[in-house]
C-alpha cells in the first residue's frame, strides 16, 4: 500500500503564503476591458447619429475642456456641491438622530409613523410649486429639496437598523445594569451601523437626483442650469458633460461613503471574510 504523505508545519506555512491567487488585478484588468469597449463602441455608434440626438466620446471631451477653460463647468461644480452637500450632510444628521429614536422608543415610532410615511410617499414633483411659495427660487428652496428627498432613506434604515438589534443583546445590556446612553453607545449603534450606512450611500442617489430636480425648477444655477441651457440649444455634447460629471460625483460619493464605512465599522468586514 501508498503510504499517505503527510504535511509539515513548514509545507502548510507555505501553502497558506502562497493562498489563492490574487483577485483584484484580475477584477481591475476586467473592468478597464469594459470601459475601453464600452467607450469604443460609444464613440463609433455615436458618430453615425446626428449631432442633435447623439454625441459621442471624444466631443464630449472637447466640450468639456471649452467648458473648464472658460470657467463655466468649475463655477456650475462649484454651485452644485455646495448645495449637494449642505443638504446631504444636514439630511444625514437628521435622519440618523430621528432614526435611532423613532427605532428605540415606540411612542416616538407611533406619533410619527404617520407622517414619515405620507412624506416619503410623496412624489418630489409635487412638492416643488409649494416649496416655491415658501422659499421663492433661491439658494433655500434647493437645500429643503435636496434635505427632503435625502433623509428619508437615512431615516427609515436607521429605524430599521435599530429594530433589527436582537433583544438578547438588550436584556444582557439591561441585566448587566447599563443604562439607556450605555445600551445605545454599545449595543444599538454597533448593530445598527450597516444599516446606517446603506440609508448613507442610499441618500447619495437620491440627493443627486433632489439637487438637479432643483435646479431645473428653482434657481436655474449649477450643473442643472447647463443641463438645461445647452439641451435647449441642442449642443447635444456640452449637454453630456455635467450629466457625466454628475455620474462621477455619484460613483466618487459612494466610494467615499464605503471607505467611511470601512474605517468607522471595520468588524463588519471581518465578518464578511
Amino acid at each position: 500500500m501508498t503510504a499517505t504523505p503527510t504535511l509539515t508545519p513548514a509545507d502548510t506555512d507555505a501553502i497558506e503564503e502562497i493562498g489563492p491567487p490574487p483577485r483584484s488585478n484580475r477584477t481591475w484588468l476586467v473592468r478597464i476591458i469594459s470601459i475601453v469597449v464600452v467607450m469604443a463602441a460609444w464613440e463609433y455608434g455615436g458618430r453615425q447619429v446626428n449631432p442633435l440626438f447623439m454625441s459621442y466620446p471624444s466631443a464630449i471631451a472637447r466640450a468639456a475642456w471649452e467648458l473648464t477653460a472658460n470657467g463655466e463647468l468649475p463655477k456650475a461644480i462649484g454651485q452644485s456641491m455646495f448645495t449637494l452637500l449642505a443638504g446631504y450632510v444636514s439630511a444625514s444628521i437628521f435622519g440618523i438622530v430621528a432614526g435611532l429614536l423613532i427605532g428605540r422608543y415606540r411612542d416616538v415610532e407611533a406619533s410619527t409613523d404617520w407622517i414619515v410615511n405620507a412624506l416619503y410617499a410623496t412624489p418630489l414633483v409635487a412638492v416643488v410649486p409649494l416649496v416655491v411659495l415658501w422659499f421663492g427660487l433661491g439658494w433655500e428652496a434647493k437645500l429643503f429639496i435636496v434635505f427632503k428627498i435625502t433623509l428619508f432613506p437615512v431615516l427609515i434604515n436607521t429605524a430599521a437598523g435599530v429594530r433589527n438589534v436582537p433583544a438578547q443583546m438588550i436584556e444582557l445590556g439591561n441585566a448587566f445594569c447599563a443604562n439607556e446612553r450605555q445600551i445605545f453607545t454599545k449595543i444599538i449603534l454597533p448593530s445598527a451601523m450597516p444599516y446606517m450606512m446603506t440609508g448613507l450611500r442610499l441618500g447619495i442617489g437620491r440627493a443627486l437626483i433632489g439637487m438637479v430636480v432643483a435646479e431645473f425648477f428653482t434657481a436655474i444655477t449649477g450643473l442643472g442650469a447647463m443641463i438645461v441651457k445647452y439641451g435647449n440649444q441642442y449642443e447635444t455634447d456640452k449637454m453630456f458633460v455635467p450629466i457625466l460629471v454628475l455620474m462621477l460625483l455619484g460613483i466618487a460619493l459612494t466610494v467615499g461613503v464605503k471607505r467611511l464605512e470601512d474605517w468607522i465599522a471595520p468588524w463588519k468586514n471581518q465578518n464578511n471574510d
